[in-house]
């Protein structure tokens, strides 16, 4: 009752394809199904992985990867610092294959950056904006969640609401207006998301950091370690 249908392979090397199911597709996706670990992950998935791989504030289908850093969150440190007074704020980007894809050029601005959709809604951007303006400070969780609010932040730092593709490549030299501080794993060499850290704590105290952590035998990538960029 499960069958896919090639209909075309991009540019990407990505394949576009056609879903036949006897029922709804998402019922068949989540029978037949595998949860995405990436390939560094040498093994295959298990059922522990379907908890293990998620973030406990997701909410709606899209993604081909888990966001990380979020799943270092839990219900209770969430409350936690709901009860401290922070302020927690939702916004969606679908994360796209690309976002494994390294960066395979001496000069990276030769790079095509995989486009991803995202949203930002109205109540959201308002009160993103409310928060800076009282001088509080956004802390943004994960890489996902910079691209999505420097897509939707104009060059004063104020967040808009927005919705659909973003393919904004964020490398050194970039400036922030939109995010203060972030949450975020240790990532892959030459990919777009150690690229992003660099540009955004700069790239001589981002070489630091890395060497530290082999160093110390942290744990890279999805789940791995997190780190803290002030």
């Amino acid at each position: 009752g499960f069958t896919v249908e090639i209909v075309d392979t991009t540019p990407r090397h990505t394949r576009i394809v056609r879903l036949h199911t006897t029922g709804p597709a998402l019922d068949a996706i989540e029978q037949h199904g595998h949860v995405p670990l990436p390939p560094y992950i040498e093994r295959a998935d298990e059922s522990g992985d379907t908890a293990r791989y998620q973030t406990v504030y997701a909410n709606q289908y899209g993604s081909v990867a888990a966001p990380t850093a979020g799943l270092h969150f839990t219900p209770e440190l969430l409350a936690a610092l709901e009860a401290k007074g922070v302020e927690r704020v939702e916004v969606l980007l679908h994360v796209g294959p690309g976002t494994f894809r390294p960066i395979a050029d001496d000069d990276p601005a030769l790079h095509v950056m995989h486009e991803e959709w995202c949203e930002v809604t109205t109540d959201a951007a308002a009160r993103l904006n409310t928060i800076r303006a009282r001088g509080n400070k956004l802390w943004v969780v994960g890489t996902t969640g910079v691209r999505t609010l420097e897509t939707a932040a104009d060059e004063h730092g104020v967040v808009h609401p927005f919705r659909g593709e973003t393919n904004l490549f964020l490398r050194p030299p970039y400036t922030f207006r939109a995010v203060d501080h972030l949450i975020t794993n240790f990532h892959l060499p030459k990919s777009t998301l150690i690229m992003l850290v660099a540009a955004f704590a700069g790239y001589d105290l981002t070489m630091h950091a890395y060497r530290t952590a082999v160093a110390d035998q942290y744990r890279f990538y999805s789940y791995g370690d997190a780190m803290c960029l002030l």
